[in-house]
């Protein structure tokens, strides 16, 4: 009998699973606000701690866009931030447009909505008894460990420790170490949800 036939079909079934939860989060009106609100409340604070996102009331409500756009948006100026193409000022707000920033803050966010948006369901419609807040502490923590990179050095500056090159590079590392917990995540709170029986 060959190796192909006698390998493992629980990897396939586990994407499978997923696959059919996320989905399931997007049908439905309640998970789905659950996961658009956790979203965009995400891609804020994301913003938000890397700097490109500030109240500035009373500022006048202005737009400056810099030359040369689309060289000046890979050039990296921290971590897991990029350089700003335009500066919009909404006379309460301030928005630094960074493309860049804006993507990986989309992708995060995407991901941190789809968690908890699947943790919600796995508490509503759990495939089995006994899921409850466990799923949901277990969804929260790579979105935590996600947001240290760019929280990281702002807390740091912010209490006047020196950060080294080695420090930075570890920050610089937690991105893709949160993205890939949350890929993890995804895939465990998926199996804990009753898909067949769910109802919108």
């Amino acid at each position: 009998m060959s190796t192909w036939t006698q390998f493992d079909p629980a990897p396939r079934r586990r994407i499978d699973e997923t696959i059919a939860a996320t989905a399931l989060v997007v049908r439905r009106r309640d998970s789905l606000a659950v996961a658009i609100f956790v979203g965009i409340g995400y891609l804020a604070a994301f913003l938000w701690a890397i700097g490109d996102l500030a109240m500035r009331p009373g500022a006048a409500p202005n737009l400056i866009v810099v030359d040369d756009p689309l060289v000046r948006m890979f050039q990296r100026i921290g971590p897991a931030s990029f350089e700003a193409v335009a500066l919009l000022d909404t006379g309460v707000i301030r928005f630094l447009v960074s493309p860049i920033d804006i993507a990986i803050g989309l992708a995060i966010a995407g991901l941190v909505g789809l968690n908890l948006g699947l943790t919600y369901l796995a508490v509503v419609q759990p495939a089995a008894c006994g899921i409850g807040a466990g799923s949901g502490l277990l969804a929260s923590v790579p979105a935590l460990l996600s947001g240290t990179v760019c929280c990281g050095p702002a807390v740091l500056i912010a209490l006047g420790i020196q950060a080294s090159g080695l420090l930075l590079t570890m920050f610089a590392w937690l991105l893709p170490l949160g993205v890939v917990l949350m890929l993890v995540s995804l895939t465990y709170v998926a199996g804990k949800v009753d898909v067949a029986n769910a109802s919108g």
